[in-house]
């Protein structure tokens, strides 16, 4: 299943990313032709919220995640990049693949894609401020964090993990 509009984006995020379109149809291993995968985030949800970091270099709450590096999974890279962000460790394996959303950054030449995962806590770890983050909150949709703006792009795509089911 494609989530798509061909004239308007299913998100546009307050720092000019606009999320043009995901796609959630189980297949973790895919490649695509028209931009490289770059990047994972994590919708870790404990009871009905979802986690949020504030990243400091851009002043935004956004979903855990980050670059992929070089040879390393997707899905490894979202386990990794949830614990460096957040301090919350889920193993690698427990994770659910959503789907692969679709960005863009700034101009149309500045495509990439980003694997989705989702996975649950009953037992949220306390937060340690990092040189790359300095907050997390459990974000429930009507009430935003605290300071900072906040990634609309991320917070959609948190929703969607809401609605998609296991493929």
């Amino acid at each position: 299943m494609t989530h798509t509009s061909p004239a308007q984006p299913l998100a546009v995020g307050p720092l000019g990313i606009r999320l043009l379109s995901f796609v959630h149809d189980g297949l973790e291993d895919r490649r695509f032709d028209d931009a490289p995968l770059a990047y994972v985030v994590t919708a870790l949800f404990h009871r009905e919220r979802f986690l949020l970091v504030h990243v400091v270099s851009r002043d935004c709450w956004e979903l855990p995640g980050g670059g992929i590096e070089p040879g390393e999974p997707a899905r490894d890279a979202a386990a990794r990049e949830l614990w460096e962000e957040s301090g919350q460790l889920v193993d690698a394996d427990g994770m659910r693949f959503v789907g692969y959303a679709r960005t863009m950054l700034g101009t149309p030449d500045n495509v990439r894609y980003g694997a989705l995962y989702t996975a649950g806590t009953d037992a949220p770890q306390p937060f340690v401020p990092n040189s790359e983050t300095s907050a997390m909150h459990w974000y429930v949709e009507d009430r935003p964090p605290p300071g900072g703006v906040l990634q609309t792009c991320d917070t959609h795509l948190g929703a969607l993990c809401r609605e998609c089911p296991a493929p």
